[in-house]
């Protein structure tokens, strides 16, 4: 490490950018979870037309990331346009799940090796030892433990290189994954005799819906294709390029899907009638490493390819999860990098290394995803579902933060996708938040849970950035964080709704069950105690629900509020510091009386009403401290100083009423209004007088002028005071006469 690294260098061509938002936008899931997430849902064509339909949607996308690359070339991708647009607070939320989005899917494909292990090897799978534990249902291995932490640091040494070597990896594994998954595809449909597929859409739903379904989902499939947002300024390209190679991207991805998908309900075991009773029965088939069953992609390639088209698919399937833990290692190190060079994390996450890349937070990164294997892949599963949210969260921000810049520029185009872009990812949020209203749920019931305590651990996060918050460029706003209360609520909710229908739906079929294996003469009190027990097991479960929902509300209100209140304490510390600032700006440190700089500012008001005819009735005072250079040469600086306090008390004595101002080193001027305007000659009379008995006893002498603003003559306050000034020159040369020790 070097204290004085560069900035990020210019190393990344349109290639590597292509690469990068390719390998990042795909990975395990294409060829392994789209069977659940496509061909279950919607079927082969079903999910055909709605991957085309959302790589469209995302093209619109694709164009505000394009947009804000341009205006604002920066790394930090939506971290930097929500600051630019709304400030840091809009800009934490946009990171905080940026960083939620980019780390799932990292910790999804890192712990997918086990998974392939298993897959592949079968019984001689080399990594399942020293089995540790099992966690929801899933078993972990110290050897699959191991495999995990090793992929994690030898990618992640890799990301701590020049941005060069990273490009060519990344091309790559891209030339891998692409003529693997291709050549596959192509060759088993050329084998099959066409593609032909029956039935096209799945059974059990409208088609409509099946489309829509899979459009809706759009942004958990192309997630990451906009990571080449954070590394605008390694760029060696020019950044109009920047939409052809995302839409390039998207389209491919596109592409991939597609291919893997028909691949998959290319072929099906004997046994079943269609390939929808395939797909419907995969969760209940074990991995094997002979036939592949649990891998609708890689049986069809064995059955049409044999072992030869298995292996160059498997290394396809590694390709894939390399390049996607490759990429988003890449964009969640630039995320951080800019999020330390504007001091919101510790400053130094923002050094480069001697290659030029933000080591420190490859090496954060690595630090917390080496523990992410012993949390067993059910839980990591759960967490990339949050992912969908996130997504859909996210592009909706960029599309707010285009409309807001565009309406600025005045960039009518921009303008409308910015808006076109915010109304689908509304739409979207809708249809996934919203369960059993749109559609079935779309999600875990875990998912639900997993996003509140992510939003609850954002809230505590805040707080402490709050806290080392030097600059003050947090807390500006509370609406970010109403809306993400208010989201933590209606999400609480919904899993809360889903977990009591969950428990009633296995409650119900426990009962089913228990009356299946039952003889109609048999029933009798023992059911009715069973039914009970139930029932009180199914009011325990929800209540249960109902209180973690409560606590997890009530938790990030008070933190929320908490947070409100520091900041609130911070506004006022800030607004008593603003007040002490101009009060000693305003005031006259020797005097006490009001300073030069305010009677600027009365000048400037006053101006204003006299422009626009509302200045009302006024006059002003023009005060001179006779003979002060006279003490000063004579009796020192410490007796002028003395000698001027009491010609300003003399002042203030006299107009009591009114606010005075030292306007230089001897002058003063008063502003006259109501009482004191009214008594002007009484009180100039009984100032005068005063005056006139200082003269032999060598006290405070002071020549005042007085002129009456005229509405009809004067446009200005200088106009006044010139009046004032002359008549106070007047009774200046009137003093010298008497004999007063007054010197000019």
């Amino acid at each position: 490490m070097t204290d004085n690294a560069p900035t990020l260098r210019k190393s990344v061509s349109p290639i590597g950018a292509f690469s990068l938002a390719l390998g990042t936008s795909i990975g395990w899931g294409s060829l392994v979870v789209t069977c659940n997430e496509y061909l279950a849902v919607a079927g082969p064509w079903g999910s055909v037309i709605g991957i085309l339909i959302g790589s469209l949607i995302m093209l619109v996308i694709a164009w505000n990331y394009h947009y804000m690359v341009n205006c604002f070339p920066e790394a930090g991708g939506v971290y930097a346009y929500t600051r630019e647009a709304f400030g840091y607070d809009h800009a934490f939320v946009a990171a905080w799940f940026l960083s939620l989005s980019y780390l799932s899917i990292y910790w999804a494909n890192v712990t997918s090796l086990p998974l392939f292990a298993r897959y592949f090897f079968g019984e001689q799978n080399p990594f399942t030892f020293v089995k540790l534990y099992t966690i929801f249902s899933y078993d972990v291995y110290l050897g699959e433990v191991l495999l995990c932490g090793a992929a994690v640091t030898l990618f992640g040494l890799l990301c701590m290189r020049s941005s060069k070597v990273l490009m060519r990896a990344m091309a790559l594994l891209a030339g891998v994954f692409i003529l693997g998954i291709a050549g596959c595809t192509i060759g088993a449909l050329i084998s099959r005799g066409g593609a032909h597929f029956e039935p096209g859409f799945h059974p059990d739903t409208s088609v409509i819906r099946q489309i829509v379904h899979i459009a809706c989902i759009s942004p958990w499939a192309f997630i990451g294709f906009e990571n080449i947002s954070h590394g605008v300024e390694e760029y060696s390209f020019r950044r109009k390029k920047v939409f052809r190679i995302l839409a390039e991207a998207v389209l491919t991805a596109a592409a991939l899907y597609i291919l893997a998908l028909l691949l998959s309900v290319s072929a099906y075991p004997p046994e079943y009638h269609s390939w929808v009773d395939y797909i419907r029965d995969l969760n209940n088939i074990s991995p094997n490493a002979e036939n592949y069953k649990g891998l609708p992609a890689f049986y069809a390639v064995s059955v049409y390819l044999g072992p030869n088209g298995v292996l160059v698919l498997m290394l396809a399937l590694l390709a894939l999860i390399i390049s996607s833990l490759i990429g988003n290692v890449y964009a969640l190190s630039r995320l951080l990098y800019a999020m330390g060079r504007d001091q919101v994390v510790p400053e130094g996450l923002a050094k480069l290394n001697r290659a030029g890349a933000p080591s420190r937070t490859v090496l954060v990164i690595m630090g917390i995803s080496l523990l992410i294997p012993f949390l067993g892949r059910m839980a990591i599963g759960w967490i990339v579902d949050v992912t969908t949210i996130s997504a859909t969260l996210l592009y909706g921000l960029v599309a707010l933060a285009v409309i807001r810049i565009a309406r600025k520029r005045e960039d009518t185009r921009e303008l409308w996708t910015g808006r076109i872009g915010l109304t689908l990812m509304i739409l979207f949020g809708a249809y996934l938040l919203l369960p059993n209203f749109f559609t079935q749920s779309t999600m875990a019931t875990e998912t639900y849970l997993l996003f509140v305590a992510w939003c609850v651990l954002g809230f505590l996060v805040f707080r402490l950035i709050l806290k080392g918050d030097k600059q003050k460029r947090f807390g500006k706003t509370i609406v970010a964080w109403v809306a993400l209360l208010l989201m933590v609520l209606m999400v609480a909710l919904i899993w809360m709704n889903q977990s009591m229908l969950r428990a009633s739906s296995e409650t119900r079929a426990v009962i089913h069950t228990h009356y299946q294996q039952r003889e109609a003469d048999e029933i009798g009190a023992a059911d009715e105690e069973f039914i009970d027990r139930q029932i009180d097991r199914l009011s325990r479960t929800n209540t249960q629900t109902m209180i973690v929902t409560a606590g997890m509300f009530a938790f990030a209100l008070a933190v929320m509020f908490t947070n409100f209140s520091y900041i609130s304490k911070k506004v006022q510390e800030s607004e008593l510091a603003l007040s002490r600032a101009n009060n000693l700006m305003n005031t006259d440190p020797l005097t006490g009386v009001k300073s030069k700089h305010a009677y600027a500012e009365l000048e400037q008001s006053l101006n204003e009403q006299i422009k626009a005819g509302t200045a009302g009735a006024f006059a002003l005072a023009v005060c001179d401290v006779n003979g002060l250079k006279y003490v000063n040469d004579s009796y020192g600086h410490k007796a002028g100083d003395e000698y001027l306090k009491s010609g300003s008390r003399l002042i203030c004595e006299t107009f009591q009423h009114s606010p005075v101002y030292r306007t230089g080193g001897d002058e003063f001027v008063v502003l006259l209004r109501g009482h004191d305007l009214e008594e002007r000659d009484a009180l100039l009379n009984q100032l005068n007088r005063q005056v006139e008995e200082n003269i032999p006893q060598e006290k405070a002498v002071i020549s005042v002028g007085v002129a009456v603003y005229d509405p009809v003559h004067d446009h200005s306050l200088h106009q006044v005071f010139e009046y004032a000034d002359t008549a106070m020159y007047v009774r200046k040369q009137q003093l010298k006469a008497m004999g007063a020790h007054v010197r000019n």
